[in-house]
């Protein structure tokens, strides 16, 4: 819907989504969420923070928000965060491209979802729906601990961080996390 909406308004729209929304397309999960979270706005070869939707994209979606009963944030930028920290190496040509006529929603990989659910998790504790997300996809502890290291040298490098990291991996079944990480 959102699709014929903006080809109506004679608009194009690329974007990189990213938590609850992207696992359910990725049938990953059967947990209803209120949004989808809009990492990117893709421009080319280049990501754009998300933050804010463009006006004209934000009356698109305000209008199907209207029009499902949804609200009108359904669909909002404030993953757009994201990019204030380098992505995972080759996390641009993993996404999987579906097109919705004048929309283009690139969905994050497993791989990358695991590394940005187990930084949510760790952030938001083992009992939020991140840590449930982050089990749904059935991460190996190789895809954990490498995750973990990525997030405490790219995102944050602080003792604490490292500390909160490690219960988590600890939490999620990974033996020896204090001497593999």
């Amino acid at each position: 819907m959102l699709g014929e909406s903006l080809s109506a308004r004679a608009l194009r729209f690329d974007l990189v989504v990213v938590g609850g929304s992207a696992l359910l397309l990725r049938d990953v999960t059967r947990r209803p969420t209120r949004d989808f979270d809009v990492m990117a706005i893709v421009e080319g070869d280049d990501y754009k923070k998300a933050n804010p939707i463009p006006s004209e994209l934000h009356e698109a979606v305000r209008d199907v928000g209207e029009t499902l009963d949804i609200g009108p944030d359904w669909l909002n930028g404030k993953a757009g965060g994201l990019l204030d920290f380098e992505l995972p190496q080759g996390f641009k040509t993993r996404t999987e491209a579906r097109h919705f006529g004048a929309l283009t929603i690139r969905i994050a990989d497993r791989a990358d979802l695991i590394v940005l659910k187990l930084d949510a998790a760790v952030s938001e504790g083992i009992h939020s729906r991140h840590f449930s997300d982050l089990e749904a996809l059935k991460p190996t502890e190789e895809e954990l601990l490498a995750g973990g290291r990525w997030l405490t040298t790219a995102v944050d490098n602080s003792p604490g961080f490292r500390v909160e990291m490690l219960q988590a991996l600890h939490a999620l079944g990974v033996a020896d996390a204090e001497h593999r990480l």
